[in-house]
């Protein structure tokens, strides 16, 4: 089954809540301050993850939140138009 993505329900960055330590790296060098802390979930490590909230696609894929990421907990996803 091959799932239909749209610009508007596209996610260009990915970030793994159980891998995240919640040291709050990426949120310190998102330009545009798509990424924040969650204050009110806990993984099963004990941390608050990363959340990746974008709802204006002002995201220009940097990659300056998964190239800090000292657990590899964010991934970098582009869409490829037809």
């Amino acid at each position: 089954m091959v799932e239909s993505i749209t610009k508007k329900s596209f996610i260009p960055v990915r970030i793994n809540r159980e891998l995240c330590k919640g040291c709050g790296l990426c949120v310190e060098v998102c330009p545009h301050q798509l990424i924040r802390l969650s204050p009110e979930e806990i993984n099963k490590k004990g941390y608050h993850p990363a959340i990746f909230d974008d709802p204006d696609g002002k995201c220009i894929l940097c990659t300056q939140c998964a190239l800090v990421c000292p657990d590899v907990a964010i991934e970098i996803v582009q869409m490829i138009e037809e």
